[in-house]
Parts: C-alpha cells; structure tokens; sequence
C-alpha cells in the first residue's frame, strides 16, 4: 500500500533559471470562451513600450481555482502582516472607497 501512495504524488521539478522569477508590476486578463490569458507585464518608469515578461493560458475551471488561491493567500498574509494598503484607494467623504486604476490612459496590446 505505501509504494502505491508515493506512485500517486506529483512531483514537480523547479529549474535553476525559472526559480530566480521575473518581475512583474502589470497583469493583462483576457478571456474566451474556453480559456484565460493573462499576461505579465513589467512597466518602467520613462520607457514609451512596456514588455510581456510571460504569458500564462489556462482553462475557466482553473483561473478561478488560481483566483480562490490568489485569494486565501492574501488573507493568510494580510492575518499575519497587516492589511495591504492600495494606492488606488481613496477616502471619500462619505467614508466609502473609490477604486481609481493605476494607469489610467494605459492601452495595451499583447
């Protein structure tokens, strides 16, 4: 029985060059009907063009999984660390939150 509970683990392979990661400050969402397209974009300050670090396609099923991860981890984090403060977020008087986006004349092509 124990031989055929390790057969059942995956195991994952993470090579040098993919572990040092790639910096990211942009993510582009698109969809279809049967995927998710999300690219990662890294924009520097002064530079006309922004480029595409990485492109990531994946089923609905699994971009929500992603989204619920995405999710619980910010949790985690924010329990353990303190709420992540947006800059986006602005007080109103009324006491409720505006979400202004970051780039706001931002046109992207991918």
């Amino acid at each position: 029985m124990e031989n055929e509970n390790n057969n059942n683990q995956l195991q994952i392979e993470l090579k040098d060059e993919v572990a040092q990661g790639t910096y990211a400050n942009l993510a582009i969402i698109t969809h279809s009907t049967s995927e998710f397209i999300i690219d990662f974009v890294r924009i520097m300050p002064g530079l006309p063009k922004a480029g595409v670090q990485s492109r990531i396609v994946m089923t609905p099923e699994h971009a929500k999984r992603l989204m619920y991860a995405l999710q619980d981890n910010v949790n985690r984090y924010e329990q353990a660390m303190g709420t992540i403060r947006m800059p986006e977020e602005m007080q109103q008087q009324n006491g409720s939150k505006t979400f202004v986006p970051p780039l706001s004349d931002f046109k992207g092509e991918a």
